[in-house]
């Protein structure tokens, strides 16, 4: 299980109560190596292994048309390996009960203000289950906002918090993101020693837009090994493509073609491959992404509050997630989050400050 940080007596962060239960089961999901007892062979594995496709949900999320690009891949193979995996998940359909028990093991980490947690639904889910609908989605949450608003600060404070058990907003687990001297100052506030916080972090800074993309198939490679994670972040998002695709002549090639658009889908998949039973307890993974923004002059004349900014990388980063979240400054100390979009939950703000411990309340 996940080596949870705590305190003899950790005060418990400032958040809402967290519907998630204990529970005894091991986080549990199916690896592609469980192909090998349907008749695949060990180095068809190995190839989906270094395709990144790591779990048996990531057989079936990827299509045959990118399958048939790994070296070595035949349409037979494809096929049988499709089957193989559509025999060990079985039906994606479930019913509403089913959805019920899964909604009992959402995982929600607190995001350190009790009351952006109040506007959130207790503070940033692994699974999203809108209300009225069948569905359950697992897109990441997506935070932007200018400069000093908090966007960094949340990912710093989040990874502590990620480390605490459920009844003290955490998730148990382990996280990937960081720098180490904030970490400390917020295990501080939480009672957590400094360098156990950090022991349960990963860290790696990528390059470029390239790099970036490698460090995702990396990061699903470790989950499938490691099932102590429970939170991943990514901050920034776009920082990288404003700098590899710079210009509106190349803003096409940034938006529509491989990089955005797969890095997009990558991070949904590694949410909903490590969230995917139904009636199981997984290794859940929350997924929170940093993003930019930049001025918008025809915004200028608008009364609404952030009007003259918005986030860069447009409608397709937009609808990549399921919870946007806009930071802006207040007066003096205050910063203020608004909740943009959300599946279940309406617009509204929340105000919160930022100190040595991370994000609090005011």
């Amino acid at each position: 299980m996940a080596r949870t940080a705590s305190a003899a007596v950790p005060p418990p962060p400032s958040r809402a109560e967290s519907p998630v239960e204990e529970a005894d089961e091991t986080p549990y999901f199916d690896s592609v190596d469980d192909l090998q007892q349907h008749g695949i062979n060990v180095q068809d594995i190995l190839k989906l292994k270094a395709a990144a496709i790591n779990t048996v949900s990531g057989v079936n999320m990827t299509t045959r048309r990118q399958m048939l690009k790994i070296k070595g891949m035949s349409e037979a193979k494809v096929e049988k390996i499709k089957e193989a995996a559509h025999k060990i998940n079985g039906s994606s359909f479930a019913t509403g009960l089913e959805l019920q028990e899964k909604r009992k093991r959402v995982l929600i980490i607190s995001t350190g203000s009790k009351s952006v947690d109040a506007i959130l639904g207790g503070g940033i889910m692994s699974h999203i289950f809108s209300n009225g609908s069948v569905f359950v989605t697992t897109p990441p949450s997506l935070v932007y906002g200018e400069y000093r608003t908090g966007k960094t600060q949340l990912s710093h404070t989040m990874s502590v918090v990620a480390q605490l058990p459920p009844e003290l907003g955490g998730a148990a687990g382990k996280v990937r993101t960081f720098r180490p001297d904030r970490i400390k100052s917020i295990a501080d506030r939480f009672g957590v020693d400094g360098d156990m916080a950090l022991e349960n972090i990963l860290y790696a800074r990528a390059f470029n837009s390239e790099h970036q993309m490698e460090l995702l198939n990396e990061c699903s490679q470790r989950f499938a090994e490691d099932k102590d994670f429970r939170l991943l972040v990514v901050d920034s998002i776009m920082a990288l493509f404003r700098v590899d695709f710079s210009g509106r002549g190349e803003l096409s090639e940034r938006q529509q073609k491989v990089m955005l658009l797969q890095m997009l889908s990558k991070l949904s998949k590694i949410s909903e491959e490590f969230n995917a039973s139904l009636m199981l307890l997984m290794n859940d993974v929350a997924i929170l992404i940093t993003n930019q923004v930049q001025s918008d002059p025809g915004a200028t004349m608008t009364f609404v509050a952030g009007g003259a900014l918005k986030p860069i990388g447009g409608h397709i980063l937009s609808h990549a997630s399921a919870t946007r979240i806009f930071l802006r400054k207040g007066r003096a100390e205050e910063r203020v989050a608004k909740l943009v979009d959300s599946p279940d939950k309406p617009e509204s703000e929340a105000s919160y400050k930022l100190d040595d411990g991370g994000w609090a309340d005011i």
